[in-house]
């Protein structure tokens, strides 16, 4: 039996935002439009980032929303007010915190598009007991108050910034997600775990480490690692150094103490080594991997 299909498009809600499926319903829509859905949250207005393609039913996980139209000039003027609004709530919030003499760095304030709702996004290094100051936005803006503490990456999706690279952050530009990163990707790229040198401004380790983890996890099946022991034409020898990229090895001949430079080709492998990570670097950096 065929299986049913459904049609569904994409939509973000942000620039480098998650996206979210829903039903177009009928509607003609492409990449770039305006669009007014119910989400968890409410109403909310996105942009379509997918356009509609079909998939098995059976793929998706819970209920499908669908469009409920397309966004109008007084929806795109309205969410010009909201931003207003969104700028005057935060200088408000930020006088009620320090009213209130609570720890808490504010970062972001969002009002849904229906208006149902305002969410403050705030940074703490503990947890923050902010009941009455709930309670003190509430009676200000009369609506419902949603307070979330997010962790450093989150911060700097939010609040964007220039990279290492001198561009701006890939967290705020494109990326949807955040992909786990590790201290070993840093170590099986030959990258010196200098926590300058690895972590971005956020203070964790780079998400560009994984853009070319996959390149590298394929180099080291077929290239002797530091510590190999190889034949080489001028005999046995311990691989001090290696370039993945290039694939040149240095090795140290095991009679004569001779360091030459050689292409993995050039070699055979007798017996190969293992990349490694002792305690002491992992606890040192362990943080680096934190969220």
């Amino acid at each position: 039996m065929k299986n049913k299909m459904a049609e569904i498009i994409g939509v973000k809600f942000k620039i480098a935002g998650k996206i979210y499926y829903f039903s177009p319903n009928g509607l003609k829509l492409k990449p770039g439009d305006k669009v007014i859905v119910e989400t968890t949250r409410g109403i909310e207005c996105g942009e379509v980032a997918m356009e509609t393609k079909e998939i098995s039913e059976e793929e998706i996980n819970s209920p499908l929303k669908g469009v409920i139209r397309m966004a109008t000039l007084q929806d795109l003027k309205d969410i010009e007010a909201k931003e207003e609004k969104e700028k005057e709530a935060f200088k408000i919030c930020e006088e009620k915190i320090k009213n209130h003499g609570l720890n808490m760095n504010l970062i972001d304030v969002e009002y849904t598009f229906d208006k149902s709702k305002i969410l403050f996004y705030f940074t703490s290094e503990g947890r923050v007991d902010f009941r009455e100051l709930v309670k003190d936005l509430a009676s200000v803006f009369r609506t419902r108050i949603e307070l979330r503490q997010v962790g450093v990456r989150d911060e700097a999706k939010l609040l964007g910034g220039l990279g290492v690279c001198g561009r701006r952050f890939c967290c705020n530009t494109f990326l949807g997600d955040f992909q786990p990163v590790s201290i070993r990707m840093a170590k099986e790229q030959s990258l010196s775990l200098n926590p300058a040198k690895i972590s971005g401004s956020c203070g964790r380790l780079m998400c560009c480490l994984k853009y070319e983890q996959e390149n590298y996890e394929e180099l080291l099946k077929v290239t002797p690692k530091a510590g190999a022991l190889v034949k080489t034409p001028e005999g046995r020898g311990i691989v001090e150094e290696v370039n993945l990229l290039t694939g040149k090895l240095r090795v140290k001949n095991t009679e004569t103490d001779a360091v030459n430079t050689y292409l993995k080709d050039d070699v055979t492998l007798l017996k190969d080594s293992k990349i490694s990570i002792n305690k002491d670097e992992i606890n040192a950096l362990k943080e680096l991997e934190d969220k």
